[in-house]
């Protein structure tokens, strides 16, 4: 079964994280979860780039705040595909530095990059690149978007206004 590597630049940035590692697990995917920062460990972020592929894992998901130079490292780094979560930390301006950090990299290093905090999308999509495989994982994803469906439409026969 493949796996997720969730890796963040600060334990401060779990909050936001937990909600990748919570969809991942309603999905039953492995997932290992790190701090890497690629500020203050870049041996350990080389190292993790570099090696992510032959440890098993199919999908990265990066989450920064701030300059926000994780996730396009990693991306520069391993063949994986890298989701990037910016986070709004407490040294952010507003968010929009970990955003453009994430969202500006240059032609050949893509990163995928999902909302200002949506760690939870980008636990999906990396679902959903797995699901692409994996059978077991896309039925778990079609059963969560019928969930979904489901959902508002009730919200919907249940409307006052």
């Amino acid at each position: 079964m493949s796996k997720i590597g969730i890796i963040m630049g600060s334990k401060s940035d779990l909050p936001v994280m937990q909600e990748a590692i919570d969809i991942l697990n309603q999905f039953n995917i492995d997932i290992e979860v790190d701090i890497v920062s690629a500020h203050r460990t870049p041996e350990k972020l080389f190292d993790y780039g570099k090696n992510a592929h032959t440890r098993g894992f199919s999908v990265i998901i990066a989450g920064a705040g701030g300059a926000a130079h994780l996730p396009g490292m990693i991306a520069s780094l391993s063949p994986l595909p890298v989701i990037g979560v910016p986070v709004k930390s407490s040294n952010s301006i507003d968010g929009w530095d970990s955003i453009l950090s994430i969202l500006q990299m240059p032609g050949g290093v893509p990163v995928a990059t999902v909302a200002l905090n949506g760690a939870k999308n980008a636990g999906i999509l990396a679902a959903q690149i797995i699901g692409s495989s994996d059978a077991q994982v896309q039925e778990k994803i079609i059963a969560y978007k019928e969930d979904l469906k489901a959902k508002v439409l009730e919200s919907s026969k249940t409307l006052e206004y």
